[in-house]
This record gives structure tokens, sequence and C-alpha cells, in this order.
């Protein structure tokens, strides 16, 4: 324990109990530790609180609770938990408080109130009490919290007062589509909640989050120092949620699956944009519910559906091997918000079920094809892992018939609070009726509500502009999750969508590395091009995430997913690079590795002759004035002039596609750490390298049978992490 806590006994009742209960780990007891100090020796306002930084479904309300009962014991007399507006994340929270506090609730140390059902006649003796008041952050729930303080029992004005903002980002009150009218009603609220605090002694504040941007990156009164440092107000302290062991987040679903063979490498199932159209509405001119079995322009939710079923089966299967209990599993469709999609998505599913069960009972060829497709699919990641057995295709195929003719599957919409509140079991969390769960709908579904062993995920919520936190809440995919459910977990969506969602990862993580590193009092780098075509600092709320790019030290930057121009087309253009590039090099500095000093200006003309020979996929982009400006920017990073390595590799034979079928992502690393990218990282330092390898693009290997170029861009090592806004929101 380090001198920063010494002070705090954690001896008290109530921590006693909670840590005797829930065997906390020694990282996420020091977490509790670290931030009662900071709450003891810091000032808190709602405009300066703590926070305490998890990750979406990563435990922190498990975190904020052993604080309480820490509070409780060192002199904290009422606990105001604020949570998201939403009836069922009330319930939860109730239900959990009850749960934890359970013994002393029992002997009457504690008493849990939901401020809407507060009684108006509490004694004295149960005011002596320590006290939970649970407030949805909504005006007459604040209304009703005020009114309890100061009017009906105004004793509780001289207790020790800790506020717990739960989910306390901005996508919890201005999501997208309502967005002005929210951030109006969050200044009512924040104007309430300041209101209480004038009339209570010695309040502290922390704010609990997994998206904490709009915290950090607030647009009041910002400044902008040294042309291009971002020093936005932000909490009076951080501390960041250990992450537990089973925790599977972005670093799964966006890094580990770069890794060919990886169990991550099978998650990610692209969606074509027309089959998301095919999903919104009712036609009866693309959609034959008789055909639902066959039809190709919904082949991706039909392959989800049974790759859930067949997932289960296998799971179940392993289980009852094993002689373990059998779960039951959950799977979301997230594509739409409007009520008419989502009853459209059920008599959708409703028809998939009637076509599987008929299919499993007559035992049809379709069927058998179906099953046999998902099941080579699923075992390719249940045989990465060497400990848990795989079953064979007749066990899961049986398993999967039994299922379905016993009605295994169930699905429900969940788009109201009527809808989910009756879907709430007695905890709060969302019921698993039988062992295969659909649970279908839109904004209900990310706002807190625990959805317990998902390993099926179809998300396609695609705004005109992402907001960082919308979409990272609307990550159900992430939590706990042991890797044999992982092993038959997939996500669908879009390839613009995980590319977005990839970019969202990345931003993330950085911010995070920046706060471990101390980092965040530095401020963080968010820079854009201006009308003029400089660089220029700017405000991180405007940044459109569909068009952000995150550098750091040695983050290579290319074009993937893209087929070359005809040869008649592109022939001329090609020359005129080979041209270039040598000429690039005539005079330039060299070192031993043939890398050559050359102007950025020189590389940019190159880059735009390269630019015109692609042509880019669905879901796939190379804005050429983004990679323009990340050439400007890493270039004018120098002391000296805007200088670049070239680094050229001629004759290379790079296939289009990999093994598994994406597209190759990784031209510059053959020879596993002897490539041209080791060379490129090792003499970018002060300035970046440009990598320019000339592909001999054969039609064997799914070119189209003409040379060109493939440029990579890699960041030296002395540059800040960095946020490149190619767009902005405009006011």
């Amino acid at each position: 324990m380090t001198a920063t806590f010494q002070h705090l006994k954690t001896n008290g009742d109530f921590f006693k109990y909670l840590n005797k209960k829930n065997q906390y780990k020694q990282p996420v007891r020091e977490c509790m530790l670290r931030t009662m100090a900071k709450l003891q020796g810091t000032n808190t306002t709602e405009h300066r609180p703590g926070m305490l930084l998890g990750k979406i479904q990563s435990g922190k309300t498990r975190t904020f609770i052993g604080l309480m009962g820490l509070a409780y014991d060192h002199g904290f007399d009422l606990v105001i938990l604020l949570t998201k507006g939403t009836n069922a994340l009330v319930k939860q929270t109730y239900a959990r408080l009850h749960e934890e506090f359970e013994g002393a609730i029992e002997h009457d140390a504690l008493q849990v109130f939901d401020i809407m059902n507060m009684p108006d006649n509490l004694r004295k003796y149960e005011l002596s009490q320590k006290l939970a008041l649970i407030v949805k952050k909504e005006t007459h729930n604040l209304d009703r919290l005020q009114q309890a303080v100061m009017e009906k029992y105004p004793s509780l004005q001289n207790k020790r007062v800790l506020f717990i903002d739960d989910e306390a980002d901005f996508a919890s009150v201005a999501y997208e589509y309502k967005r002005e009218q929210n951030i109006k009603q969050m200044r009512v609220i924040a104007l309430k909640i300041n209101k209480l605090r004038k009339a209570l002694n010695r309040p502290a504040f922390l704010q609990v989050t997994a998206t904490p941007y709009s915290l950090y990156l607030q647009p009041e009164e910002m400044k902008v120092h040294e042309g291009k440092v971002f020093e936005p107000i932000r909490p009076a302290f951080t501390e960041l949620v250990p992450v537990h062991d089973r925790y599977i987040g972005g670093n799964v679903y966006f890094d580990k699956s770069e890794k060919d063979g990886h169990l991550a490498s099978f998650l990610y199932h692209e969606v074509e944009e027309k089959e998301l159209e095919v999903m919104k509405k009712m036609d009866g001119r693309r959609v034959k519910m008789d055909r639902l079995l066959s039809q190709k322009n919904i082949a991706n939710i039909r392959r989800a559906v049974v790759n859930f079923i067949v997932g289960t089966s296998i799971r179940r299967f392993q289980q009852r091997m094993k002689g373990r209990r059998q779960q039951k599993y959950s799977f979301i469709i997230h594509t739409e918000r409007g009520k008419n999609a989502h009853a459209w998505q059920a008599e959708l599913i409703q028809g998939f079920e009637t076509l599987l069960i008929e299919g499993a009972r007559s035992e049809s060829e379709e069927f058998q094809r179906l099953v046999r497709e998902s099941y080579d699919d699923l075992i390719r990641s249940v045989n990465t892992l060497k400990k848990t057995p795989a079953p064979t295709f007749d066990d899961v195929y049986e398993e999967v018939r039994h299922s379905l003719d016993e009605e295994y599957l169930v699905s429900s919409v969940v788009n109201s609070e009527k809808d989910v509140t009756e879907l709430l079991d007695h905890k709060g969390e969302l019921k698993l009726r039988a062992p295969m769960n659909i649970f279908i709908g839109g904004q209900i579904l990310d706002r807190g509500v625990t959805i317990h062993n998902l390993i099926g995920f179809f998300y396609g919520r695609n705004p005109k502009s992402f907001q960082q936190d919308t979409v990272l809440q609307h990550s159900r995919m992430y939590g706990a999750r042991p890797a044999a459910d992982l092993a038959v977990t997939r996500f669908y969506t879009t390839q613009k969508i995980y590319t977005v969602m990839k970019r969202i990862h990345e931003f993330d993580r950085e911010l995070r590395n920046a706060f471990e590193r101390g980092g965040h009092h530095k401020g963080v780098v968010f820079i854009q091009r201006d009308l003029k075509d400089t660089i220029m600092p700017c405000n991180p709320n405007k940044i459109l995430l569909s068009s952000l790019t995150m550098i750091k030290p040695h983050k290579r930057i290319l074009p993937v997913g893209f087929q070359t121009g005809y040869k008649t087309h592109i022939e001329k253009t090609v020359r005129k690079i080979d041209q270039l590039v040598e000429n690039a090099k005539k005079n330039a500095r060299a070192t031993k590795d043939e890398a050559y000093l050359i102007p950025v200006t020189r590389a940019k003309e190159i880059l735009r002759l390269v630019h015109e020979t692609l042509e880019m996929e669905n879901g796939h982009d190379f804005h050429l004035e983004e990679y323009e400006g990340i050439l400007d920017y890493l270039g004018s990073e120098a002391q000296d002039e805007a200088f670049v390595w070239l680094l050229t590799r001629k004759n290379r034979h790079i296939r289009r596609f990999k093994q598994d079928g994406k597209f190759e992502n990784s031209p510059d690393t053959p020879g596993k750490g002897t490539g041209e990218l080791t060379v490129a990282r090792k003499v970018a330092q002060q300035h970046p390298a440009f990598l320019m390898l000339r592909q001999e693009g054969k039609k064997e290997h799914g070119w189209r049978g003409t040379p060109f170029w493939w440029p990579v861009l890699i960041a030296q090592a002395e540059t800040a992490p960095t946020v490149y806004a190619n767009k902005t929101i405009q006011d």
C-alpha cells in the first residue's frame, strides 16, 4: 500500500463486509483506496469532480460500490447515486445495491431508496443510518431530491454527502438525434445539482465513466497553447479502474484481430450496406418470406442468426461434456432507432425461426447446408483453443436440430421503457428466457442495461456523424468473456462502421495511455487543416469521428481495400511515378539502408499521382487531403525544413487478399521482421518515412495485370500522440 492512502482503514464495518463478500483483488482494492484518499484530500465540485475511469462493461460498478463502503467507513453518511435516464437502469442499480449491501441493510446500518419512492415519513431512527439515494438524471428526480434534502429532511444538509455520477458522459444526455435539446436539459440538471450543493456541508463529487471524452474535452472556456496543444477543463483527479484478465475490449476486436490465425481474427464479418437498407423497412419486392433461407440480399443477417444458434449449440454441448451447467446465450440486433424497423426485423427473425424449425424437422438439404457452413466458420476459432474440446459436426448438427425442435430460440423487441421493464429479471438485468435469446432494439439497449453471455452482435447504426461516446456505449460485445465463448462470438457490421470503430478504439487507447503516463496534464494534440491548407489546432468536440486518424510514434498509415485502375488507364501515370521517384533520390542525403531524405512537397507530388491509380472498394477510403495533411504535420514536427525519408522497393508480388479472404493490409512486412517496415522504422526518428512499394499487380494475385505503387507513411519516433481530424463539424 502506498503512502497516499496509508491513513485509511480497511477494517471498517462496510468495506470489511464488501471485501470479504467480493474478494477484491489487490489492484482493485488499491484503486478504491486511492480514490477515497483523493476525495478526502481534494476539493471536488460538479465542475471539477474526481474521475473514476473504467472501460465499457469492465467492472466500474463493482469498484464504485466498494468505494461507497469506504466512504461510509470514513465519515460520509449519504451517497447520492446519479444514474442514466432509464427506469431499467434505476431498477438494476437498486437491485445491485441491495444485493451488495445485504448484510448492512438487514442490520439497519443502511437504507437504500429510489428517490421517486422515498417515504415521506422517515423517522429519526432511519435517518440516523447511512443512506444511499438513487436519482435518475432527469428533472423530476432532481426536484424530488431537492425537496427531500431542503424541505422534508433538512437534517440531511449537515451530513457528509458523496455524489457519484454513474456513466457521466456526454452520450448519456446528448446523443446525436436530440443534441441541442439534450444539451439544454444537461445544463438544467447541472444547475439543479449546483443549487443543491450550496445547501450541503462539504459535499464530494465523483464521476464514473468509460467514455470520458466530453468531460476532458469540454467546449466551454477552452484555451489553445503554443499553437497546437488543446488544454481543456478537466476533472480534479483521475483514477483508472484496473481491467481484469477476462476483459475483452477493443484491443481484441481491432488490434489482435489483425494477427492471422488468432482467435480474434475470426470475430468480424462484413455486412453489405445494401443489406442494412433491406432491414430498415418491410418491402415485399425485396424480401420473400418463404425464401428467407436462400435469398442473397439478406445473407448476412441469416448467417448471423444461424451462427448464433450453432454457436450456442457448440457451447452447450461442450458444457454438458464437461459436466457443467449449460448456459443461456444472447444476440443483439441494433441497426435502427425506429419502432417500425424493429417490428419488421422481429418479423424477419420470426420468419427465419419458422423456416429453420421446419428445416430441422424435415432435415432438408438447405438446412443441413446452412448448419454446415456455420459450423465450418465457427470451428476455425474453436480450434485455436487447445484446452476446449471441439465437437464434431454430427454432434453439433444433432444439438441444433434438437434445440430448434424444442423451441430453444426466443426473440424480443426492446425499444421502450415498458418493454425493457417487462424483460428485466429480479436483478434488473435483461432476462434470458431460453437458451437462445435474440434482442432487437435501438438506443435503449446500450444505456447500461446488463446483457449476459452475448456471442452475437449485428450492428448497423450509421449516423451521419459518429460521436465517440455514443459509439463506444453501443459496443455491447465488450466485457468479461470466457475464451470459449469468444471462440463462437461474431461481430457483424459494415466495413465503413468497422473502420470508424477501429479509429475510435485507437483514440480511446491513446487517451488512456496518456492518462497512465500522466500525459493528460500536458494535453492531447488535436489538429486539422484549415481552408488555407495549413495545419491548425481544432476543438475536440467538433471532430467527426468518421474522419479521424490517430497518429503516434511509428504508426503506419496506408490505403487498404482497393483495386488498381485498368492497365490502359494507369500505365502512363505509373511511369510518371517511376520517374518522379528516381528524380527525388538524385542529390538527396541517403543512408546505408537506401533511405533518401526528400522534401515533403516531393512526397506529396508522388502521392497525388498514386492516388489517381487506385480504386477504393466500398467502405474503404484513401483521402488524399488527409495523407497530405498528415505528411505536412509530421514533416513540420522536425526543427528544420519539412523532410521525409523515402524508401523504395520494386518487383513485389503481394496478393490482393490474405488467406482468410480479407484485403491484404501488410505489404511492408515480408520476412517476419527483416522487411522494409523494420528498416523504415529504424530511419524514422526525427523525420517520418515514406515507403513506396512497386507491385507487379498480377492477375493471378487478384489484381488487374498491371504494375502499381503501394504507399505507406510511417510516423517518426519523436512525435506526440496526435488526433488528426480531416473534417470537423461546422458551426
